[in-house]
């Protein structure tokens, strides 16, 4: 067996630090900001490394898409909703800035709840054990009520349910991500997993309702992803269902002939997901334009994003 012993290092060939190439100098650190500084102020403060550098342009590339008249989709999970982030959507959907919606199932579940009562997102851990989880009565109802109207009227999910909730004149409509998309005439896509969403479980439930109005919807975001050419498109908190939706539209317009190369995608989560990295973030964008992954609380990071975007183009 051979016998080891410490190298000498007396031979090992070196270079001056001042001759190689540093990914980190001075320019690229954080400035501390003055009490009183602006939101411009605050992003112009980043260091310019990693976050710091794609936030600032992630906003820049919203700011040029929108003013340039391009459409910003979001693709949303219901977690977005649940953490109070209504208002900021509306407000940018009421701008003109975000031009299109798209829902998982969970989403129309607790933003119809806040529709109709101002509240959402029961305790599982408390109603789980003796079978009440997901067994609201007015949330089936009216929900599966309406999906069932708009497959008769031959409507998609999610002009169906906007239009049952202005027609019922619910409490909180003001605050409902699908009431104000049919008011501004928005469009806003439902994409449905049979069996994941607590209204399936009702007896009103209609699969092949269900499946024909989420169909319709698949067929519009096709056409809305068609048109994303130097767009922006944003998956906010939908690790799974929203990225294949998006991956599959994207393949269906490119079949089909359209010029979808050009644009921006990023998706916002807390921790990284193996697919919206590859279905969002990096597989669309390969041929041009470019993706963001950003990682943070929606509660904090979406805020940030809109105050920032509405900041650069205000000034």
């Amino acid at each position: 067996m051979k016998k080891y012993k410490p190298l000498d290092f007396s031979g090992l060939n070196t270079y001056s630090i001042h001759d190689r190439f540093s990914k980190v100098t001075v320019d690229n650190f954080a400035r501390p900001l003055p009490p009183g500084s602006s939101l411009q102020d605050f992003l112009s403060s980043l260091p310019d490394q990693l976050l710091g550098r794609d936030f600032p342009e992630l906003i820049k590339r919203l700011a040029t898409a929108h003013t340039s008249g391009r459409p910003i989709i979001l693709g949303m999970g219901a977690h977005v909703i649940k953490v109070g982030l209504n208002p900021i959507l509306i407000d940018l959907m009421e701008r003109s800035i975000i031009t299109g919606i798209a829902l998982n199932g969970a989403g129309i579940v607790h933003d119809t709840e806040i529709a109709m009562v101002g509240r959402t997102s029961e305790d599982v851990d408390l109603v789980l054990g003796d079978g009440a989880f997901g067994a609201a009565r007015e949330t089936g109802e009216e929900i599966n009520v309406a999906i069932n109207q708009g497959a008769a009227a031959g409507k998609g999910l999610g002009e169906a349910l906007g239009d049952y909730l202005l027609a019922r004149k619910f409490p909180y409509n003001n605050v409902s991500l699908l009431a104000t998309a049919r008011r501004l005439n928005i469009p806003l896509t439902v994409h449905v997993a049979v069996g994941t969403d607590i209204v399936h479980l009702h007896p009103a439930a209609d699969g092949a309702a269900i499946g024909q109005t989420s169909h319709h919807d698949f067929r519009l975001f096709c056409d809305m992803v068609g048109d994303l050419e130097d767009g922006v498109y944003l998956n906010v908190g939908s690790a799974v269902l929203l990225p294949e939706v998006f991956l599959k539209a994207l393949t269906v317009v490119r079949n089909l002939g359209y010029k979808v190369n050009r644009f921006t995608t990023a998706n916002f989560d807390f921790i990284r997901h193996y697919r919206t990295m590859t279905n969002v973030v990096n597989r669309p964008t390969a041929g041009g334009g470019r993706g963001f992954n950003i990682i943070g609380h929606h509660e904090l990071m979406i805020p940030l994003l809109a105050a920032g975007l509405l900041d650069r183009l205000n000034s």
